[in-house]
C-alpha cells in the first residue's frame, strides 16, 4: 500500500453526512487503505436547519487532514498524488452562490419541512410529486419571499456540487443528487424540458431574468468525466500544500446515490435501505408507478435508472439520546463503559423483549416528517400503566419505531404498485450488532434484509468506487463494474422476516398510527 500511495495510484472519496464528513483513501480497486474524518452537527437557527460555510470549510479540510495523517502514522508517507476522487454529501438542500463562489445564504438542509406550500404548488405545476427537501422547493420559496440575493445568484447547488465546484470550478452534478433537485428525464439524462419551461415562466413573472439552464448544475451519469482538481482546490482542501493539482474527479453525488453503490444495489428489483440520522429507502423500478405518492419519491439512480424512495428525517439520533443517558447513569455508578460496548448490550437487550414491545411506544421524531403529516418533531415515548415497561421492551421500541416511516411506505410501494423485491440491501450504524436490528427491519418490510461486510465505510467508500469507476466506464457497465471487481468476494449476511417478529411488528405498527394524533398535538 505504500508503495501506491507513493506513486498515487490511489482513489480519495470524501462524503459529507450528516453528524460525520468522512475521508476513505482506496486503490484502484476500492480496496481501503486508510480513513479519516471529523464529527460535526446541524443546527436549528430561526427555524431552519443550517450548517454555515465555516463550518462546511473547516469540517472538510480537518477531516482531510485526519486522514492524511493517518496515513502518515501508517504508512510513513504524505499523500502528494491522487489519481481519482470524488466528493458525496447529503442530497437535496439549498446552496445559491454568487459569480465571485459566495454562499449567499446559509447551507439548508435535507431536514428542513418549511416549504409544505411551495412544494404543493410545484408538484400541481408539473404533475410529478416534488418533496418539501428538494432545491427547487426552496428556491420557489425564496422567489415568493422576494429574497434580496437572488439577484446575486450565479449558481445553485446541492452541498455536494458546491464542494466540488470549489475544487475543480466545474458546475456539475450527479444524475440522482441532480434528480434530488429538480426532476430528471430518464430519457434525455437532464431535467426535464417542460418543467423548466414552467419554472422559467414562474421566475419571470416574479421579475427574475435568469432561468433553471443558468443556474442549475449540469447532469452527469456515473462514469462520466467531470473535470480535474485545480491548483485553487488543492490547496482548499490541504493548506499544508502537499497535495497536487490534476486530480480526476468523478461528478458528484448525494448519499442516497453512494447508497445504492455501496450495497450494489443499482439494477431494476433491487434495493437498498440506509439508516443513521435519517433513514431511506431506495428501489431501483422495472417500471414507472402508475401515479405520483405524495409518501414517495422518484429520482435516479447514479447510471440514470428511475427509483422511488421512501426518506424519513429521524432514525437513529433518539436511540443516541437514550444511550448517552444510559451512560450518565453508569457514570454516576462510577462505572465506566465503552460506548460500542453500551450500545452492544442495550441491542442485544431488546432481543429479549416481547414481539410487541409490550405495548410501549414511541416516536423517534426530531424534525417533521412528510409521510404522516407532522410539521415539526417532539420526539415522544409513552405507555400505558399496564404496559410491560422492561428495559428489553423500551430497547425494542426504540429500534421499532426508528423503521415506522420505512414499513408505512414500502407497505404503499409493494400493496398498490405491486413492486416486487427479492432482499433489501441495508447499510449504517444500527445493523453494527448483528442479529438485532437486522432482523426488526426484516420483519418490519416483510423482506429479507441483506447486509454486505464491505459496505461498513459508507458513503465515502462509495464515491470514491464512482472516482475509480471512471477507468473502466468504456469497457464495462457500472452494474457489471461492481459485481465483477468491488463486489466479487464479498460476504453478505442476510435476514429474513421471523413471523413472530412480523406480528409483533403489525401489532406495533397498528399503535402507532392510533397514537400519532398525541405526536401531532405536540408538534
Amino acid at each position: 500500500m505504500k508503495n501506491l500511495i507513493e506513486k498515487g495510484s490511489i482513489s480519495l472519496g470524501i462524503e459529507l453526512g450528516s453528524t460525520r464528513i468522512k475521508a476513505v483513501l482506496t486503490d484502484e480497486n476500492g480496496i481501503v487503505i486508510e480513513t479519516g474524518g471529523v464529527d460535526w452537527e446541524n443546527k436549528l437557527k430561526d427555524g431552519v436547519w443550517i450548517y454555515n460555510i465555516d463550518q462546511i470549510h473547516t469540517g472538510l479540510q480537518s477531516a482531510y487532514a485526519n486522514l492524511a495523517q493517518n496515513v502518515r502514522d501508517k504508512y510513513g508517507v504524505s499523500i502528494k498524488k491522487v489519481k481519482y476522487m470524488g466528493i458525496s454529501a447529503m442530497m437535496h438542500g439549498y446552496m445559491a452562490i454568487d459569480k465571485d463562489k459566495k454562499v449567499l445564504a446559509p447551507f439548508r438542509t435535507w431536514r428542513n419541512t418549511i416549504t409544505k406550500d411551495e412544494a404543493a404548488f410545484l408538484s400541481e405545476l408539473f404533475s410529478f410529486h416534488i418533496p418539501q427537501r428538494w432545491t427547487i422547493s426552496h428556491l420557489y420559496q425564496a422567489v415568493k419571499n422576494k429574497e434580496t440575493y437572488l439577484f446575486d445568484i450565479d449558481y445553485l447547488s446541492t452541498l455536494s456540487g458546491y464542494i466540488h465546484f470549489l475544487l475543480t470550478g466545474e458546475k456539475v452534478l450527479g444524475m440522482c443528487d441532480a434528480s434530488g433537485m429538480f426532476p430528471v428525464d430518464p430519457q434525455t439524462g437532464t431535467y426535464y424540458k417542460d418543467m423548466t419551461e414552467k419554472f422559467n415562466s414562474v421566475l419571470s413573472e416574479n421579475g427574475y431574468s435568469f432561468t433553471i439552464e443558468d443556474i442549475f448544475p449540469k447532469v452527469l451519469s456515473a462514469g462520466k468525466y467531470a473535470g480535474i482538481l485545480t491548483d485553487e482546490g488543492a490547496k482548499f482542501l490541504d493548506p499544508s500544500g502537499n497535495l497536487e493539482a490534476g486530480t480526476i474527479m468523478c461528478p458528484p453525488e448525494g448519499d442516497g446515490g453512494t447508497g445504492m453503490i455501496t450495497t450494489n444495489s443499482i439494477r431494476p428489483k433491487t434495493g437498498n435501505i440506509s439508516a443513521g440520522t435519517s433513514s431511506f429507502a431506495f428501489i431501483v423500478l422495472e417500471k414507472a408507478l402508475s401515479r405520483a405518492y405524495e409518501e414517495v419519491d422518484i429520482l435516479q439512480s447514479p447510471n440514470g435508472n428511475p427509483s422511488a424512495m421512501v426518506q424519513a428525517n429521524t432514525c437513529t439520533t433518539e436511540i443516541n439520546c437514550w444511550v448517552s443517558l444510559f451512560n450518565e447513569v453508569l457514570k454516576a455508578f462510577g462505572k465506566e463503559v465503552s460506548t460500542s460496548e453500551l450500545y452492544k448490550t442495550l441491542f442485544e437487550k431488546a432481543n429479549e423483549g416481547d414481539a410487541d414491545c409490550g405495548n410501549l411506544m414511541a416516536y423517534c421524531f426530531h424534525a417533521g416528517e412528510h409521510l404522516v403529516d407532522i410539521p415539526n418533531g417532539t420526539p415522544l415515548f409513552i405507555h400505558k400503566p399496564d404496559a410491560n415497561f422492561t428495559l428489553a421492551n423500551f430497547m425494542r421500541t426504540q429500534i421499532y419505531t426508528s423503521f415506522a416511516l420505512l414499513n408505512i411506505g414500502l407497505d404503499l410501494l409493494k400493496n398498490k404498485e405491486n413492486v416486487k423485491l427479492d432482499k433489501i440491501n441495508a447499510h449504517g450504524g444500527i445493523f453494527k450488532t448483528k442479529g438485532v436490528a437486522h432482523d426488526i427491519l426484516s420483519a418490519a418490510i416483510n423482506t429479507p434484509v441483506a447486509v454486505n461486510n464491505s459496505a461498513g465505510e459508507g458513503g465515502a467508500w462509495g464515491i470514491a468506487i464512482l472516482a475509480c469507476y471512471q477507468a473502466h466506464s468504456k469497457e464495462m457497465s457500472l452494474e457489471d463494474y461492481l459485481d465483477n471487481i468491488i463486489f466479487k468476494n464479498s460476504e453478505t449476511t442476510i435476514s429474513a422476516p421471523d413471523p413472530d417478529i412480523f406480528y409483533g411488528y403489525s401489532a406495533f405498527m397498528n399503535n402507532f398510527k392510533e397514537n400519532l394524533k398525541a405526536e401531532l398535538a405536540l408538534s
